[in-house]
């Protein structure tokens, strides 16, 4: 028994003994290591060969080429309909009748109008054949006979004046008939049997008809900081929300000059043409339109946030206001720790970024070209394909000496 509790005994004292090494093993082991300072790590991708379109994009509604508002120049009261909604017509088809009753009367009273005023001529001109006659034998004066033909003259200015009447109660007849002016598809009805329709003061629409549905337009409105990059015949490509996984295709048709004004913010209307065969696009869609202004095949391409990248020590420099300043002759470490330049710094038509080359940044003065503001392109020089590009990072190192908290 005494045995057993000995040995339990000087185990548990060799496991106290290891426990204690081990913290001090692991003590010493940190208190080595926060005397060196870890790498920063950085978040990098490669310079890929790529395509790449640099785009302006902006919203519009897709609309028919030409829309014809059909109305009516009479007043009346719809008796029937001969057509509805997305119905095609073509030009000369009756769409509408309205009742024509009083416009009937009235082309009947002209009528007779006419009527009596071709009897008020007759009887003229046969008085002033009569008197001409007798002033040749001297049975009348010369007065007289000018009188007679002033009244001659009358009578056929009256039957000139109702011939008008007549002819302008046959136009209004004639309007009660409601005629497609072009061929095409209804779009839109605004009327229905029975509803009176007033045109005193302004013609109101009966029908909306679209003359050729597989050619489409699209009026978007851009920005006047994009306006003058854009210009009859470039490519554009849009997206529609009946259709999201679809992309349809157009071309800028015209840039139209009038300016709108919304807010203090200046638009222009751009009309791009729009190829709908298959009949799948209707109008007053909205279209997210995207116009390409240049394309890049197979180019070297990086990412945009490579261009924002600034290592720490940079980037607490110009927080703070020190370090060197331009002008005054000295150049930034803003390489970090190991880093290295190459190419002259702000040279004419570059940018620069930085290169991950084992552990250290290198920074490279590239020249650019067009961007989709996802990635950028850069012209022939010092980067190549598969160079690790900088994004982001660079945080985490550790200071030289380990911090100690006063009490």
């Amino acid at each position: 028994m005494n045995g057993s509790m000995q040995g339990w005994k000087r185990w548990r004292r060799w496991g106290v003994y290891l426990a204690i090494g081990t913290v001090l093993v692991i003590g010493l082991w940190r208190y080595a290591g926060s005397g060196k300072e870890t790498a920063p790590a950085y978040d990098t991708e490669a310079a890929s060969v790529g395509d790449l379109s640099e785009t302006v994009s902006a919203n519009g509604t897709l609309n028919p080429v030409q829309l014809v508002s059909v109305g009516t120049q009479v007043s009346g009261t719809v008796r029937r309909l001969h057509t509805d909604y997305n119905r095609r017509v073509r030009a000369g088809q009756v769409l509408l009748e309205l009742d024509d009753r009083t416009y009937a009367a009235a082309v009947r009273q002209s009528s007779a109008n006419l009527r009596g005023a071709r009897a008020q001529l007759e009887l003229a001109t046969t008085n002033l054949a009569r008197g001409e006659a007798l002033l040749k034998q001297g049975l009348i004066a010369v007065q007289d006979l000018a009188q007679l033909r002033q009244l001659a003259a009358s009578a056929t200015a009256q039957r000139d004046v109702v011939q008008a009447q007549l002819d302008r109660d046959r136009a209004n007849l004639g309007y009660t008939v409601i005629r497609s002016p072009v061929s095409g598809v209804v779009v839109s009805r605004e009327v229905d049997v029975g509803q009176t329709v007033a045109a005193s003061f302004q013609t109101p629409t009966l029908f909306t008809i679209a003359q050729d549905l597989a050619q489409m337009q699209i009026n978007g409105s851009f920005a006047e900081a994009d306006i003058g990059r854009l210009q009859p015949g470039l490519p554009a490509r849009f997206t529609v929300d009946a259709y999201p996984e679809r992309t349809f295709e157009g071309t800028v048709r015209e840039v139209r000059l009038q300016p709108k004004t919304v807010q203090n913010v200046v638009t222009y209307d751009v009309v791009i043409t729009v190829a709908n065969p298959d009949l799948k696009l209707l109008p007053g869609m909205t279209a997210y339109v995207s116009v390409i202004l240049s394309e890049r095949k197979q180019v070297l391409r990086v990412p945009t946030s490579a261009f924002r990248f600034r290592p720490p020590k940079q980037a607490d420099e110009a927080r703070t206001g020190s370090g060197p300043r331009a002008g005054q002759g000295g150049q930034p470490d803003s390489e970090g720790k190991g880093g290295r330049a190459r190419g002259p710094d702000n040279a004419a038509g570059t940018r620069p970024l930085y290169v991950l080359r084992g552990a250290a940044l290198e920074r490279l003065q590239v020249r650019t070209g067009a961007t989709d503001k996802r990635f950028v392109e850069v012209l022939p020089g010092p980067l190549k394909a598969g160079d690790l590009v900088v994004t982001g990072g660079g945080e985490g190192g550790r200071s030289a000496r380990p911090r100690v908290r006063m009490f």
